[in-house]
Parts: C-alpha cells; sequence; structure tokens
C-alpha cells in the first residue's frame, strides 16, 4: 500500500536538487536567520494567541470586550503569522529532505491544518454572535471549548516544531515506514 507520504517524495526530492534550494541551505547564514525570523515571529503568534484564547476561555482580560481584544491584537497577530508561514515555507523550502522523513515535522503539520480548522469553525460560526456575548466576562461554552483548543495545539506546535531538531526520536511505527 502506497502512503501519501510516499507518493509527495517526488516533490521534495525534485525541490530539494533545485539551484536555489542548495544555495540557501549551503548558505553560511541564511538558514539562521530565518530559523531566528521563524521563532521570534512564533513567539509573538504565541503570545497573541494566548491572549486570545484566554479571553474566549474567562480566564484573562475579562473585563475587555473581546473586539477589543481583537481590534488590538489581531494586527499584529496578521504579522506575525506571515512572517512565521513566510520563514516556514523557505526553512522547509531549503531543506525539503531534512523535514520529509521527520515525524516531528508531520505532527505539527496536522496540528497546525486542526489549527486552521478550529480558527474557521470559531470565525464561520461562534464569532457571528459575539455582539451578544463579548462583554460578558465568560464567552459562551463554544467559544471557551475553541479557545481551550487552540490553546492546546498552539502549545503542540511549539512543542513538535522544536521536537523537529530530534529526527531521531519517533515512535518504533513511523521508522517502520522506512520514509528516511
Amino acid at each position: 500500500m502506497v502512503t501519501l507520504l510516499e507518493l509527495m517524495r517526488p516533490a521534495f526530492e525534485w525541490v530539494d536538487a533545485l539551484p536555489s534550494s542548495i544555495a540557501l541551505r549551503e548558505s553560511l547564514n541564511g538558514y539562521v536567520y530565518l530559523l531566528t525570523a521563524h521563532v521570534v515571529s512564533m513567539g509573538l503568534v504565541a503570545g497573541i494567541i494566548s491572549y486570545w484564547d484566554l479571553r474566549l476561555a474567562g480566564v484573562a482580560l475579562r473585563w475587555v470586550p473581546v473586539s477589543r481584544v481583537k481590534s488590538g491584537l489581531f494586527p499584529w497577530l496578521y504579522a506575525g503569522v506571515t512572517i512565521n508561514a513566510a520563514t516556514g515555507f523557505v526553512m522547509l523550502y531549503a531543506q525539503p529532505m531534512r523535514y520529509f522523513p521527520n515525524f516531528w515535522f508531520w505532527f505539527k503539520m496536522g496540528m497546525l491544518i486542526i489549527l486552521a480548522c478550529n480558527a474557521a469553525y470559531f470565525h464561520f460560526n461562534i464569532e457571528k454572535t459575539v455582539d451578544q456575548w463579548e462583554r460578558d466576562p465568560v464567552a459562551p461554552l463554544k467559544a471557551r471549548v475553541a479557545g481551550y483548543v487552540s490553546l492546546a495545539f498552539w502549545a503542540g506546535v511549539i512543542v513538535t516544531g522544536r521536537m523537529t531538531a530530534y529526527s531521531g526520536l519517533v515512535p518504533q511505527w513511523w521508522s517502520d515506514l522506512g520514509l528516511g
């Protein structure tokens, strides 16, 4: 049985052989600067998301209306996410075959998909009713659950992002797939 990852391998190998990918990979400081920008922007994103999620959960900023928290923080969040996504993409572009077999990289990508779904669900469903509860110290259950899910998965993204450096620390079943 062919897995989705096995089907993706040729694309990763193709990018790995591109002259621009090789140049980034072999650059003396390029990857280091990318990684630094990625980590700093992740700190910005994690801090803002934490404030937002803790407000939704009714744990922090209870006296501040939800719309005020959003309008004050989200422009910074959008900037942080843009920088973080761009640097992450370029890091992947620079070393695709380092990330392809990495369990932690794929685990992180899976959690980012879940986070995107959680954010979309919040935006298209829960946020439509925010004018009814934005001044309440504790948001409705659906909003609190979305906040807790976000907090948990963002913590997971940070941990798995850090774990990508330890590609040998993987479950046995992952090693048995023979992706490396």
